[in-house]
């Protein structure tokens, strides 16, 4: 789990170009769309074309998709229940 989350980490700050962000800027468990690291609607659908792209999993449903994009941490576990 942690290099999932390791690697979730490296993907998301190249595929939303967060150039001032570092993987140890990002807590495991930090909100994504919280005040300091502020993503927004279309940063969500990027990271659904990461994770089609990078990890072959797919949210179909707005309402999951808010609980998966919590956190990376979130993210990954997510990644790990649904990995076909």
């Amino acid at each position: 789990m942690d290099k999932l989350i390791q690697q979730l980490k490296e993907d998301i700050i190249e595929q939303l170009n967060l150039e001032d962000f570092t993987v140890d800027d990002i807590a495991d468990d930090e909100l994504l769309f919280g005040e300091k690291i502020g993503l927004d609607s279309i940063d969500a659908l990027e990271l659904i074309v990461l994770l089609e792209k990078n990890y072959e999993v797919k949210i179909d449903n707005p309402e999951v998709g808010k609980k998966v994009f919590n956190s990376v941490r979130s993210i990954a576990e997510f990644i790990q229940e649904n990995k076909a």
